[in-house]
């Protein structure tokens, strides 16, 4: 059986200073995984996606918005968002999110 092992998540996205950065881990027809690497201060306005989505911090704190609701997340939370939610992130301080996008 094939498989794809990332044993180091936070290793292939070091956080830019005072920037933003994304790398696509895997992309087939049923996932695509994106990890971003925030600097604090760093945020993606509100904007949606055309399928269900999860996020997920590895590691720092983030402020999310979503479904009219604003609140924190750490490594300790995870997110399901439906497809058009709008939805927005804002770095609290050095972070690293996994985007797991379920496009089948």
């Amino acid at each position: 059986m094939a498989y794809t092992l990332i044993p180091d998540l936070p290793a292939r996205a070091e956080i830019p200073e005072q920037g933003t950065l994304s790398r696509v881990l895997h992309n087939d027809q049923r996932v695509r995984l994106v990890l971003f690497a925030f600097d604090a201060g760093q945020e993606l306005t509100e904007h949606t996606a055309g399928v269900p989505a999860l996020l997920q911090v590895v590691s720092g704190r983030f402020r999310v918005g979503a479904g009219g609701d604003t609140f924190d997340m750490g490594p300790e939370a995870w997110l399901h968002l439906d497809a058009g939610e709008p939805h927005s992130l804002l770095a609290l301080e050095p972070s690293r999110l996994l985007l797991t996008m379920l496009p089948g």
